[in-house]
């Protein structure tokens, strides 16, 4: 299992991850022993959200004796009131809850420290100078959370989080039919069965998003990347064609500043399904040919760093150079952590030599040679 750095969190988390929220519809033991199994496959990072006591007691048993080689994101408002989910900033229940995860996990601490679910812009503003937001940086400064994350859905309220100097990692939701969605205060926009068949390419508040996490270092793992299993369907996926599991997590995976994918899973089957992306080829990671040929919707003239222009002659990782491109024209000046992981790449854009034979083998009609020209004047090499 490949394990990625989290962000400035500096946790070396693998790349597929568990999230754990249909942990509750199967009985303890099989549920125990599903988080066991993954555990034996080297995934060591798991998502609570859920407030139910049925799902935490499951976590709690099944890390009990190796609480050590997990990464938990446990959420800081989901509460749990008379047997009913409740999000919610009053501390009258926020704290009880939050004490409950501790409990119910057999833990003493929580690895990342979520900020819960916050998708509208007045909900993140009002929380700026509050006894919720006061009371999770208590948490952090005490080591009860060792580091402080958010989840959401919405990407502008998402670039408020990575800027604000006190956020280290993002949850949120990423798939190839999510990332050419307008951001929206509304959850529900993103699990409607008919999309907008006018859509094309990345939204920009997304591509935005990804770019600023990247610059600043801020992690994100992935919640929602087979789009509850829409994309597995091609008369529900937006795109008109199914995709696969790896498809869908090769995806997410070559998403600037993403680290872990966070699967749910009812069954081992399901595990080993999203484990074999490690082992996978690059035909069966391709989820672009996939996309590029879709009855519905296009990436025409983007380059989603799939890797599908390999292998370069001149031995360039176009991926790179071109992630690299992105986000240094984002900004008035090329920031100097995009500089610095540029010039440590072996072979430079300058080095082109304008062959084309990678424009060929491109799904979406980059001009992969126009772009190394433009990267390697604006890095100078």
């Amino acid at each position: 299992m490949e394990k990625r750095r989290l962000g400035k969190t500096n946790l070396m988390v693998s790349e597929i991850g568990f999230g754990g929220e249909w942990l509750e519809r199967h009985p303890e033991e099989e549920s125990v022993e599903l988080i066991r199994y993954a555990g034996e496959k080297e995934i060591n990072i798991i998502d609570c959200w859920m407030p139910d006591p049925k799902s935490r007691d499951i976590i709690g048993k099944a890390i009990a004796d190796c609480r050590d080689k997990w990464y938990v994101q446990g959420h800081i408002g989901s509460t749990w009131q008379d047997g009913q989910y409740v999000r919610t900033r009053d501390m009258k229940y926020v704290k009880p809850a939050f004490e409950d995860l501790l409990a119910r996990l057999q833990t003493d601490y929580i690895d990342l420290g979520m900020i819960h679910y916050v998708d509208s812009r007045e909900e993140w503003n009002s929380i700026q100078d509050s006894e919720y937001l006061r009371y999770v940086k208590e948490l952090k400064e005490s080591g009860v959370i060792r580091h402080i994350g958010i989840s959401s859905h919405n990407p502008k309220v998402a670039k408020l989080a990575a800027m604000s100097g006190y956020v280290e990692m993002i949850l949120f939701s990423i798939n190839p039919a999510y990332d050419m969605l307008p951001a929206s205060e509304d959850i529900e926009t993103l699990f409607k069965d008919e999309y907008d068949q006018s859509l094309t390419g990345i939204d920009p508040d997304r591509a935005e998003l990804y770019r600023i996490c990247e610059q600043n270092d801020i992690g994100i793992t992935v919640m929602k990347g087979f789009a509850g299993g829409r994309l597995f369907d091609e008369k529900r996926s937006p795109f008109g064609v199914s995709l696969t599991p790896v498809q869908c997590i090769h995806y997410a995976l070559t998403r600037p500043a993403v680290d872990a994918i966070l699967c749910g899973y009812d069954t081992k089957e399901q595990i080993d399904a999203a484990v074999a992306y490690e082992t996978a080829t690059a035909e069966e990671q391709d989820y672009a040919s996939v996309i590029a040929n879709a009855p519905f919707h296009s990436y025409r003239g983007e380059c989603t760093y799939c890797g599908h222009c390999k292998p370069c002659v001149a031995r360039l990782d176009i991926a790179m150079i071109n992630k690299y491109y992105d986000l240094a024209v984002m900004q008035p000046e090329i920031p100097a952590t995009v500089k610095s992981h540029y010039q440590l790449l072996a072979h430079k854009a300058s080095e082109c030599i304008g062959c084309h034979a990678c424009e060929s083998r491109c799904p979406f009609g980059v001009s992969i040679a126009e772009r190394m020209k433009k990267t390697a004047e604006l890095f100078g090499c």
